[in-house]
């Protein structure tokens, strides 16, 4: 199979996927117990048969399930995710809003998780089983095994409420004024309109949260070099490179860790799409604004169109990246191909 007919074979793969997704996400939904209509209407109006069902004409929820999920399939087909339940709002206006700040978090702790997390395993393989392997696993098995609530309200309390290091929860200091809204991503458009405090102060807010939500990806990274790493070192082409009295460095870096690196960027683009979709928690500590607070305040109001509008965004993240993944490897390992 050639290049460009194993990608189009992953493409068709990705769409049946989000597919099978869109099903699957629209029964569970409705398939939660509640009415968003009860969680909408007030007391007052609770016991009037008129308004309820005049809310349920407005959102479609006096059809069956099935044409409702019809319909939501033709309006997604052209660029309609709905309105919001709870906030009255298109969803893909609520989804402008608060998808930039889940990215700028999730790019700050994708960066922290490569910085400590491929050191820590190009160490770990170089000195397989001795001390520097050992605490450079003990630190990856930290970060792979804390909760993120717990590692949250713990760092909030040493570092901001002990210590007062570093500020409370929120993107700007009480009072900062926003920068003008540019991308959403307020380290950008800080930059673009040359506003260095707001910049400095987003800074010193995404530290903790940046912590928190990359530990995790820095623990697997972290393990998934040190043990490519080792399994690359043992090979015979790295034990003739040696044997030609090449430096370790240059046999380590020219040699074995480039081919380390190939089977981590699975782990790369999967661990940035799982950070990006898994800030659920993290957001709602440190009070940032982003999908995952959204998620929550759609899931508490029973807002279908919010919530799906919520899965369809982790869902192609999930796929997108995973279709990258793909056709990276695809294009390194003609074998993968083949197969």
């Amino acid at each position: 199979m050639g290049v460009w007919g194993y990608i189009g074979q992953r493409i068709v793969l990705a769409v049946v996927v989000l597919f099978i997704v869109s099903v699957a996400a629209f029964a569970l939904a409705h398939a939660v117990p509640g009415d968003p209509i009860t969680a909408l209407i007030s007391d007052r109006q609770a016991d009037r048969p008129e308004v309820r069902a005049a809310l349920e004409r407005r959102w479609g929820l006096d059809r069956p399930v099935l044409v409702q999920y019809l319909y939501y399939i033709r309006n997604l087909l052209h660029g309609d995710l709905g309105e919001s339940i709870s906030t009255r709002n298109p969803v893909a206006e609520d989804l402008k809003r608060f998808v930039p700040a889940t990215v700028e978090l999730t790019v700050a702790a994708m960066l922290f998780a490569l910085s400590f997390g491929l050191p820590l395993g190009i160490i770990a393989g170089i000195y397989q089983n001795r001390w520097p392997d050992y605490l450079a696993r003990m630190l990856a098995l930290l970060g792979t095994s804390v909760p993120v609530f717990w590692l949250g309200l713990l760092l909030l309390y040493i570092f901001f409420y002990r210590l007062q290091w570093v500020p409370g929860p929120g993107q700007l200091d009480v009072g900062m004024p926003r920068p003008e809204h540019v991308t959403g991503m307020i380290t950008v458009d800080a930059v673009l309109a040359r506003d260095w405090d707001a910049f400095r102060s987003v800074l010193h807010h995404l530290i903790l949260p940046t912590v928190v939500l990359g530990a995790y990806a820095m623990g697997i990274i972290a393990r998934m070099v040190r043990s490519s790493l080792v399994a690359v070192l043992s090979e015979d082409y790295v034990r003739t490179a040696r044997a030609k009295g090449l430096v370790e460095r240059r046999v380590v870096v020219e040699h074995a860790l480039r081919n380390a690196l190939i089977p981590a960027i699975t782990v790369l683009g999967l661990t940035f799409a799982s950070l990006l979709a898994g800030a659920v928690l993290t957001e709602t500590i440190f009070s940032w604004p982003g999908i995952g607070q959204y998620a929550v305040k759609t899931a508490t109001k029973l807002d279908y169109p919010g919530l799906l509008g919520v899965t369809l965004v982790v869902a192609v993240t999930y796929v997108l990246f995973n279709l990258v993944v793909d056709i990276i490897y695809g294009i390194l390992d003609p074998r993968i191909r083949i197969g």
